[in-house]
């Protein structure tokens, strides 16, 4: 299977930023011991801070024969309709990933804007999450 991550604002500080709720690897080490787990499969990343980016990495990765998209848009999961209508646009799926449980977070975290368009939505198992997304797609 190809799988493409993407991954959204302030993920690049991973390992930096709150490591009390985000932990202390960064992604690209944990990327390298996903793709160990999934040796059949082709795991591509990307990443940015721009929303405008993010959509048209959801486009492209539609056009670009991939089976199943991770998406943690991070803050833009709920505040963002273009990348829920980017999500809406396209036939690959996608799976909603969070690293922390949105739902115990701030009051303000608890909407997700995207979830509806999404095959499903995973949160608060910490980096595993994205392994638990990669299961998901592949059902």
């Amino acid at each position: 299977m190809n799988i493409l991550i993407i991954n959204g604002p302030n993920l690049n500080l991973l390992g930096k930023r709150e490591p009390s709720v985000y932990g202390h690897r960064d992604f690209e080490d944990y990327l390298e011991e996903l793709r160990k787990k999934f040796p059949a499969d082709t795991i591509d990343y990307y990443q940015s801070n721009v929303e405008g980016e993010l959509i048209n990495a959801l486009h492209a990765a539609d056009g670009n024969s991939y089976d199943g998209i991770l998406l943690n848009a991070g803050g833009y999961t709920h505040t963002s309709v273009a990348i829920r209508d980017a999500i809406g646009a396209i036939s690959t799926p996608v799976v909603e990933v969070h690293i922390s449980s949105i739902l115990a977070r701030e009051e303000f975290r608890h909407e997700s804007l995207l979830a509806p368009k999404c095959l499903g939505s995973i949160m608060g198992f910490g980096l595993d999450s994205y392994r638990l997304g990669v299961l998901a797609v592949k059902k």
